[in-house]
C-alpha cells in the first residue's frame, strides 16, 4: 500500500485540532454508533449546531468531518494533492479490498486508472449492454411474483450474475452463493466495531471473504492470459501501458475483487432504493414503465438510454436520498486550511455526500420523494457543482459511474414492463447503514405480473 508519509504532528498541530469544536461522545465509542445508525440526521445536526469543521470518534478514529457542498467540493477536487485516498480507505477496507483502484493515491492511481478506464468506454458500455440485456432476461424470468417478494435479494443475486458475465466471460452457477457471500462480507468487515478476527465477527468473516474471493481469482489468471476474451478480466490480464508495463497477478486479482465488488453492490443499492421509491409512489412507476413502454422495445440499446428522461429523474432522485457510498474517508499529507480552521497533516477527513443531499438551504424538501427537482425547468442539483455527488467526484470519481447507470437503466426497463409492486401504506423500508446501505428487512413487496 502506497501512502504517503507525514511527519509527527507538533504541539502547533496539536493546538490547531483543539480549536476545531469537538462533538459530544460516548465514552470509547464516541459518535460510532450516531454514525452507524442515524448518519443523516447525525451529520446535518453536527453541520447546523457547529458549522463546516467539527471533530468527533468513530471507529476507534479521532476524525474530522468536513460538512457542505464547498467542503465537498475542496476535498474531492484536492488540488494540492493534501488529501490521500488510501490513507483515508486502508484503515476501513483496506485488509479486503487491498489495492483497489479507491486505495490508490496520485502517479500510480493515475496509471491504474488509465488502463482500468479502457474498459469503460463507450465502445465497450456498448458490448457490454449486448450482452447484458439476455443476462437481464434471465434473471427476470426466475423471480416469483408474490406477496412479500424480498426485492433486494434478488436485484443482488441479478447483478452480480449480470457482473461475472459481462466482467469475467462465465456464469457462477451453484459457486454463486459462495461468492455473494463473500463480498457482502468484506463490505461489512470495513465498518466493524471489534476490529480483530473474534470467531464469529464480522472481521473474521470479512478475512475469510477476502481468502476465497482471491482464491476465485487467482485459479483463473493463467486461463485468461492463455486465452482470452473480450470481457474486462481479459483485458486486465493483457493490458499494458506506453512503457509495456503489465498488471502483475497480484495487480489483476486485487482489481477483479474491487471493480466487482462495486460493479454490482452500486447498482444493486440504487435499484433498491428506485424498486422503494417507487412502490410508495405510485404515480412515479406508472410514469416510468409508460416511458418504457412508449420506446416499443422489450430491451435497450445504448442510444435509448437519453431518451428515458423519466427514468433518469427518479435514478437521480433515488441516488440522491439514499447515495451508495454515503460517507468518504481521506488523511491529510499536509497541512490545509478550511473555514477558518487549520487541519494538521496525518488527520482522518470525513466527508458525506448524502448529508449534503439532505440540506434544505440546496434542497427544497429534502426528505420529500421529488424526482422533477432534476428537471430541466427546476435543475436544482445545479446551483453548485459538488451538491450532488453520489459517485465522488475529481480524480477519484467512480470509474463505473456510466456502467453503473447503463445497467439500472436496463435492469429498470425490463422489470417495469413485466411486473408492477407495491408496499403497504404507510411502509418506509428500514435502512441499514452498518455497511453499505442496504434495507433491513430485505425490501418486501407485493409484486405482480403484468
Amino acid at each position: 500500500m502506497s501512502i504517503p508519509t507525514t511527519t509527527a504532528p507538533t504541539r502547533a498541530d496539536h493546538d490547531d485540532l483543539e480549536r476545531i469544536p469537538l462533538a459530544p461522545g460516548l465514552p470509547l465509542l464516541g459518535n460510532t454508533l450516531d454514525f452507524l445508525f442515524r448518519p443523516v440526521e447525525t451529520g446535518v445536526d453536527m453541520y447546523r449546531q457547529f458549522g463546516p469543521v467539527v471533530r468527533g470518534r468513530t471507529l476507534g478514529i479521532e476524525a474530522v468531518a468536513m460538512g457542505g457542498p464547498d467542503a465537498l467540493q475542496f476535498v474531492l477536487r484536492n488540488q494540492d494533492n493534501a488529501f490521500s485516498n488510501a490513507g483515508g480507505w486502508e484503515y476501513f477496507i483496506g485488509k479486503f479490498f487491498r489495492r483497489g483502484i479507491m486505495l490508490l493515491d496520485f502517479e500510480e492511481h493515475r496509471f491504474h486508472r488509465g488502463i482500468l478506464q479502457a474498459a469503460f468506454k463507450k465502445q465497450a458500455l456498448v458490448r457490454y449492454l449486448d450482452g447484458m440485456n439476455p443476462a437481464i432476461a434471465r434473471g427476470l424470468a426466475g423471480w416469483r411474483p408474490g406477496r412479500r417478494f424480498p426485492v433486494y435479494p434478488h436485484i443482488k443475486r441479478l447483478t452480480l450474475d449480470i457482473a461475472t458475465d459481462i466482467f469475467m466471460g462465465e456464469r457462477l452457477g451453484p459457486e454463486a452463493d459462495r461468492i455473494n457471500r463473500a463480498f457482502i462480507d468484506c463490505v461489512m468487515a470495513g465498518t466493524a466495531i471489534l476490529r480483530f478476527p473474534v470467531p464469529g465477527g464480522r472481521w473474521r468473516r470479512g478475512l475469510e471473504g477476502r481468502r476465497v474471493l482471491e482464491e476465485f481469482f487467482r485459479q483463473r489468471v493463467a486461463e485468461k492470459r492463455a486465452h482470452p476474451g473480450d470481457d474486462l478480466f481479459s483485458r486486465l490480464c493483457l493490458a499494458e501501458d506506453e512503457q509495456g508495463r503489465r498488471f502483475s497477478d497480484e495487480d489483476v486479482v486485487n482489481h477483479m475483487i474491487f471493480v466487482m465488488m462495486a460493479a454490482h453492490d452500486t447498482s444493486t443499492i440504487t435499484l433498491t432504493a428506485i424498486f422503494h421509491f417507487l412502490a410508495r409512489h405510485p404515480q412515479w412507476q406508472d410514469r416510468v414503465r409508460a416511458e418504457a413502454l412508449a420506446l416499443g422495445r422489450d430491451q435497450v440499446t445504448h442510444d435509448d438510454l437519453a431518451q428515458l428522461e423519466v427514468m433518469d429523474r427518479v435514478m437521480k432522485e433515488s441516488l440522491r436520498l439514499l447515495s451508495p457510498v454515503h460517507v468518504i474517508p481521506r488523511r491529510t499529507v499536509k497541512p490545509v486550511s478550511f473555514a477558518g480552521h487549520r487541519i494538521p497533516a496525518g488527520t482522518y477527513i470525513i466527508i458525506s455526500p448524502i448529508m449534503v443531499h439532505h440540506l434544505e438551504e440546496w434542497w427544497p424538501c429534502p426528505d420529500q420523494f421529488d424526482p422533477d427537482r432534476f428537471s430541466p425547468e427546476r435543475a436544482e442539483h445545479k446551483r453548485h457543482p459538488y451538491q450532488f455527488v453520489p459517485f465522488g467526484g475529481g480524480a477519484h470519481m467512480c470509474i463505473g459511474l456510466h456502467f453503473a447507470e447503463m445497467q439500472v437503466k436496463a435492469i429498470l426497463h425490463q422489470i417495469v414492463q413485466r411486473y408492477r409492486w407495491s408496499v403497504p401504506e404507510g411502509y418506509e423500508m428500514p435502512v441499514n447503514f452498518t455497511s453499505l446501505p442496504s434495507p433491513r428487512d430485505g425490501l418486501p413487496v407485493r409484486l405482480e405480473r403484468i
